[in-house]
């Protein structure tokens, strides 16, 4: 299964949805950035996605977006795909 990265803040439904919904689709384990505990990261979110706001979430090394772009990859049945790329 691809590595999944996912940057967060402590009080961010939209995180907490997109975390859901990805355990839903088997991922055990994935890696959270708080960026609002780490200013760097969120620079660093910034820089990699262009966009300011979270969850900003990586699968292997391709950015899928926030939590309606995961949902909407989800609907059209290309998230378990992704995941289970090689």
């Amino acid at each position: 299964m691809n590595p999944v990265k996912i940057y967060t803040t402590a009080v961010c439904p939209y995180c907490v949805q997109a975390k859901q919904i990805l355990k839903a689709r088997g991922v055990e384990q994935l890696e959270e950035i708080r960026v609002d505990s780490d200013p760097a990261q969120r620079m660093k979110m910034m820089e990699l996605t262009g966009r300011r706001t979270v969850p900003q979430i990586f699968i292997g090394q391709t950015h899928v977006g926030g939590c309606d772009d995961l949902m909407a990859l989800d609907a059209r049945a290309g998230l378990l795909p992704l995941l289970n790329a090689a």
